[in-house]
């Protein structure tokens, strides 16, 4: 720093009550802040000598602390010399005077400051020479001493527990409380009077007897010494202590203001100031609102004991189910099954049934002793109740649904309510009490034990595993009673054979006149039908598929004795006619996650269609969000979450906004009954899988792709700042498809892929060649997974023309029986490799679910798509039950990219791994550009 001969000095208080210190030399020019600092605050060591201060273009900002500190105390070098301006020397002034009262004790709050809501301090013996803002600094000072951590917050903390009345303020303070009263009330002022005036209110015998209302004088030192008087003051024969004698004007005021403060507790008949005795109305209005209000002016109540217990008292509404479901007596009931039952009241301990209410309701009275117990009957209260009595009739009657809902969230409410403030203003809560057999029932779905176990149909070709007999006899307990069920196993469990057993049970047990009805991906229609042919070859199938397929007359003759009818979810909507002129015995979704979207034409005919029971199969029965889940419960049991509307705004907006734990503990137990989950890592399922190894291929761009990738950033970024909203999103999702595409090769961005070089164009399709050519060496097989036809196309003729072929590639365009024959074909041990393929290349939507590909026990994810349980359920087309060999995972990542930064979110558990994998690619539109910069630019360390 250079050596400065004299230096200007100004000042400015700003808006938020901070200070701005300036300077300037002898020639006008500004002085740097650094500089500045390390002059005026050279020997100051709370600032590390300036080092800490917050230092802006315009300045020094300072603190009100620092700024106090600054001013009364300066510690700057001596040998400068500084000339402040006059608003400066009068900062210094002010200082000096906050400082010595504080150190005086020449200070206190301010009433005027409560009285608006707000803490305040003012200083006092020195207004003659104050400034308007020197009260706003020393409360600006004293709050930042409050909300620190030493000696000073602490003992503000003591003396708040010592004087609740100083947390209270704004509307809160009482109108007719004088400043004087209010500072002897937080323990600010002493006040020698040595008793304090206290107000009883007791109980009437009954709800139509008048209450007592009585003043007494309570000892300050010795709380237990009590002593009743009249509200006309102390009488002849009056005992009380002799000093206390002095202080009646004390006690008058207090009455004077108990009737100032409630006007209608004025004595009527003139010979008290205050009403003795109170009518159940008024006695309701002193305990509710009245004893606040003489509280909060000083006045202390003693109120019933039992007052506390009504006031927080919860009522409820008890429904007893009367109705005899789980008792096995009635069948196909469903979820909309209404409920036979009756009512009750329940305040406390008190129950009353309807009857009783209704002549309750007759004495029109607030307070009521009921039972020998007193409960409050507000008419907010009432009318709670009346509301829910009438809405249980006609189209709202009371169902097995809502039964179920209140049961299974009862226990969590009430919970709740143990931990959070409530009173009789909060929402009338709603239990229900369940009769044995309904009990019992509901037991049996959320305890899996409970189920009995049925033996395998002995039409099943095949041993079941235990955990496979107890999915499926799962099925058939609820079927009994007509709740949709869903089934979902991780990949690989056999949730198909879990089905085919349970169609088994259907035929050996029950008679029929429609079959069932099997929607799944047409990706997966023959393998249904293989596995049906080998598990259950007596099952007539009819599969209703191609353009063949019978239509509007001839379609009831069609599947005329069939058992099962299997059809695709694309033809679920174009022939919605057909499918929804009958009544399916059963209906079952496969891969039931393609009605997530519940409002596409797709999930709205399938919902459309009638059957006696539903069911859902899928690995995967949340992909993106909380209202996938919905949408497939809403399938199975329809209104059982209620409408999505309603859904969203209880649940799922909450829960992705702050994981609210409680309310993903409710959703789970709403579910719990009709979901089964099991996972392959559950030690009860004792798959005895072999292991599965997961790899991570880092693969740098070679200069051509490096170069597309930075131009194609280039071009986004140029066009994001004149794109509207909607545009933006777009040109986002755009540029990411763009991206991830150049990372898999150029061509599929130049559409130039007839190169005879093209594999030296990726690396990571060098990579690819490197690693199968080891994998055929040891005559093991392969799935290499892709997003992009262009790239599968690219890939088939680049591994064939190494010599690699044949290699098979199943996208969405690829006929059915083609289908068939490519997985039958690679799945036949028996066939010769020239006809075998060792390669299976699978578009990541048209393979990624349904398909039994066990031979193969190498897996390649070409090109990520960022959700782990779609890559996951791609993988599992191999690690499944019938997979003998380790299974080894290769997902390729370019370096430097976009794929890079994101796996390292996912890795790293970063603040949006959560949004990544909950919502696909959808929030990378909603980041700022700054943070698209970050997340998109390319990284050149790792270019060829």
């Amino acid at each position: 720093m250079s050596v400065v001969a004299n230096l200007y000095l100004t000042a400015e208080r700003l808006s938020d009550g901070h200070f701005l210190v300036k300077g300037t030399r002898p020639n006008g020019a500004v002085i740097a802040p650094e500089e500045l600092a390390g002059a005026l605050f050279a020997w100051d060591e709370s600032s590390f000598y300036g080092t800490f201060l917050n230092k802006t273009e315009d300045g020094i900002r300072l603190r009100p602390c620092e700024a106090l500190s600054f001013f009364s105390r300066p510690q700057w070098l001596e040998h400068i010399a500084f000339t402040l301006d006059e608003q400066m020397v009068q900062f210094q002034k002010t200082a000096v005077m906050i400082q010595e009262a504080l150190a005086a004790g020449n200070f206190a709050p301010h009433f005027e400051d409560w009285k608006d809501g707000r803490m305040g301090f003012k200083l006092i013996g020195s207004q003659h020479s104050m400034p308007p803002y020197a009260n706003s600094w020393l409360t600006l000072v004293l709050s930042e001493f409050l909300s620190g951590q030493g000696g000073v917050r602490s003992a503000w903390n003591h003396l708040c527990k010592l004087y609740p009345a100083l947390s209270v303020m704004g509307e809160d303070l009482s109108p007719h409380l004088q400043e004087t009263e209010w500072l002897q009330s937080i323990g600010w002022l002493p006040d020698d009077t040595p008793f304090r005036t206290c107000l009883q209110v007791a109980e009437a015998e009954n709800s139509e007897s008048d209450w007592h209302l009585q003043f007494f004088l309570q000892d300050k030192e010795r709380p237990d010494q009590v002593y009743q008087i009249s509200p006309a003051g102390v009488s002849h024969d009056q005992a009380l202590p002799s000093e206390w004698l002095e202080h009646q004007e004390r006690f008058l005021r207090d009455v004077q203001k108990c009737s100032e403060i409630l006007p209608w507790l004025t004595g009527s008949d003139g010979e008290s100031p205050i009403r003795t005795r109170l009518t159940n109305e008024q006695a309701w209005s002193f305990l509710t609102e009245g004893s606040l209000q003489l509280v909060q002016a000083g006045i202390h109540v003693f109120l019933p004991a039992w007052w506390e217990k009504v006031r927080r008292a919860r009522p409820k509404i008890k429904a007893k189910v009367l109705s005899s479901v789980g008792s096995g007596k009635q069948s196909y009931l469903g979820i909309s099954q209404v409920m036979e039952f009756e009512w009750k009241l329940a305040n406390g301990s008190v129950e009353l049934d309807e009857e009783e209410f209704r002549r309750l309701l007759e004495h029109n009275q607030r307070l009521v002793k009921v039972k020998g117990q007193w409960i409050q009957l507000t008419p907010d209260l009432v009318s709670q109740i009346q509301k829910t009595l009438k809405k249980s009739k006609g189209k709202h009657a009371f169902t097995l649904r809502d039964a179920m809902r209140l049961h299974l969230l009862g226990a969590l409410e009430e919970e709740v309510a143990k931990t959070e403030e409530s009173d009789v203003s909060s929402s009338l809560q709603v239990e229900v009490e369940l009769n044995q057999h309904l009990l019992h029932f509901i037991t049996k779905l959320q305890e899996m034990r409970e189920i009995p176990i049925l033996d395998q149909p002995s039409a099943f070709r095949g041993t079941l595993r235990q955990y496979q007999l107890e999915g499926s006899s799962w099925l058939l307990f609820l079927r009994q009673f007509g709740l949709g069920a869903c089934l979902a196993d991780d990949m690989g469990l056999g949730k198909t054979v879990q089905f085919i057993s349970y169609l088994l049970h259907l035929k050996e047990t029950e008679s029929f006149d429609t079959p069932s009805l099997l929607i799944c991906p047409t990706s997966v229609i023959g393998n249904w039908q293989k596995e049906l042919e080998r598990f259950a070859p007596s099952l007539k199938i009819y599969v209703h598929y191609g353009n063949a397929r019978k239509k509007q007359d001839e379609f009831p003759s069609s599947i005329q004795g069939a058992d099962l009818v299997i059809t695709s979810y694309a033809l679920s909507h174009l022939d919605g006619q057909e499918l929804s002129s009958v009544r399916w015995n059963t209906l079952c979704l496969d891969e039931a996650q393609h009605i997530k979207n519940a409002y596409t034409k797709q999930a709205s005919a399938i919902r459309n269609l009638h059957a006696r029971h539903r069911i859902a199969l899928t690995g995967t029965p949340i992909e993106n969000r909380l209202t996938e889940l919905w949408s497939i419960f809403d399938f199975l049991n329809p209104g059982y979450l209620g409408s999505l509307g309603e859904f969203t705004q209880r649940f799922v907006l909450p829960i992705e906004r702050s994981q609210d734990q409680k309310l993903i503990l409710q959703v789970q137990r709403l579910i719990q009954p009709f979901l089964l989950r099991r996972v392959k890592t559950d030690p009860r399922i004792q798959l005895d899988l072999p292991e599965k190894n997961e790899g991570k291929e880092y693969v740098p761009l070679t200069a051509e792709q490096g170069a597309l990738y930075e131009s194609t950033i280039h071009d986004m970024f140029a066009r994001l700042d004149d794109a509207s909203p909607m545009e933006r999103r777009g040109l986002i999702l755009t540029t990411l498809t763009r991206l991830k595409q150049l990372c898999d090769h150029p061509g599929l961005v130049l559409h130039d892929t007839s190169s005879p070089d093209e594999k030296r164009r990726s690396n990571k399709i060098e990579r690819l060649l490197e690693l199968v050519e080891d994998i055929r060496r040891k005559g093991e097989r392969c799935l290499i997974f892709t997003q992009y036809i262009e790239m599968g196309n690219l890939l088939r003729r680049i591994l064939e023309s190494e010599g690699h072929g044949p290699v098979f590639f199943l996208n969405g365009s690829t006929p059915k029986d083609k289908r068939d024959e490519m997985i039958e074909k690679f799945q036949d041990t028996s066939l010769p490799d020239h006809l075998r393929a060792g390669i299976f290349i699978l578009s990541l939507r048209a393979g990624g679910t349904g398909l039994n590909l066990t031979e193969a026990n190498h897996v390649f994810h070409m090109d990520r798509w960022w959700n782990p349980a779609v890559e996951n359920q791609a993988t599992d087309r191999a690690y499944r039950i019938g997979q003998q060999r380790h299974v080894q995972v290769y997902k390729f990542i370019a370096l430097g990219t976009i794929e890079e930064r994101i796996d390292e979110m996912m890795e790293n558990k970063l603040s949006l791994s959560h949004k990544i994998v909950g919502s696909g690619e959808s929030w990378i539109t909603e980041l700022s550009t700054s943070e698209l910069r970050e997340l998109f630019t390319l990284r050149h360390d790792w270019l060829d």
